[in-house]
């Protein structure tokens, strides 16, 4: 997990760092496997279900040279609110009965993961 997390922050550095847009956003869904049938009800494999996403914006600004401490600050404090705001929905009565059950424990994660980059609106990796 922690090597999909890097690589997907890396390939949204080199999309802000060569692209004429410096916002972009990286977007998490979790996926549920269930079962996909056809028109009559026939059992045809398995299909990736979202049932939860999550979108970071993010923006590169250059602060000028006096105003780092409060660019900093406002920063921290972003990410912070921006964190318990995700924690606080996960933890609540709602987000418990929202996620699916766990059915199966192999591979990175209980339940398939998508990591999306997108700098100026492009998807990118």
């Amino acid at each position: 997990m922690e090597q999909l997390v890097t690589e997907k922050v890396d390939i949204f550095w080199k999309g802000i760092e060569s692209g004429v847009k410096k916002c972009g956003q990286v977007i998490v869904t979790f996926l549920e496997k269930k079962a996909k049938k056809s028109w009559f009800q026939v059992y045809v494999g398995e299909e990736e279900v979202p049932w939860e996403q999550w979108i970071v914006n993010a923006e590169m600004r250059q602060p000028k040279s006096e105003d780092w401490q409060e660019f900093n600050a406002n920063l921290v404090s972003t990410l912070l609110k921006a964190l318990n705001v995700m924690l606080t929905h996960t933890s609540s009565e709602h987000g418990r009965t929202t996620a699916p059950l766990i059915t199966n424990v192999t591979g990175i994660s209980p339940l398939p993961i998508k990591i999306a980059v997108k700098v100026g609106g492009v998807e990118l990796g």
